[in-house]
């Protein structure tokens, strides 16, 4: 590394804000955990009054939190949240409304076909992508196993 690069590198350090990395994680802990905790509520409401079994109350509980996402970000109240938490309002299945919401949004002006449809996925698909192959290899690994355990 040259002496400039270097000098400029201990300037940029010097001139950094730093930031409170340990506030941040606790933040983002608490504020996961709350969007969890509240994904527990749904799911024991749907379980209540809906009938539904432990097997069988994730999907509606997944759609019920991505569709609250979805109202609260067109709102704006979701991206003040994220500010407020960071990666705690990424992690969990909200992050994926958020991003699919966020980018609809944005394109509206362009129109429903070009601007929302051509846009929404963009970030989003790869989560779908990479989210749906990886599901085809368990299956077929467990297929693979449970054939090879039969013999």
């Amino acid at each position: 590394m040259s002496q400039q690069s270097s000098n400029y590198k201990d300037y940029e350090q010097s001139v950094e804000p730093k930031r409170p990395l340990l506030k941040n994680c606790i933040k983002a802990f608490i504020i996961g955990g709350l969007i969890c905790v509240f994904g527990q509520a749904i799911s024991t409401t749907y379980m209540y009054f809906f009938n539904f079994t432990e097997e069988t109350v994730g999907n509606p509980t997944t759609a019920t939190l991505i569709f609250i996402t979805m109202l609260l970000t067109g709102f704006g109240i979701y991206d003040r949240i994220a500010q407020f938490a960071g990666a705690g309002t990424a992690v969990p299945v909200t992050g994926f409304g958020n991003a699919v919401i966020s980018a609809a949004i944005e394109h509206r002006t362009e129109g429903f076909v070009q601007g929302v449809g051509g846009n929404m996925f963009k970030l989003a698909g790869s989560v779908i992508l990479f989210g749906v192959f990886s599901a085809f290899v368990i299956a077929l690994i467990k297929t693979l196993f449970s054939y090879w355990s039969g013999m």
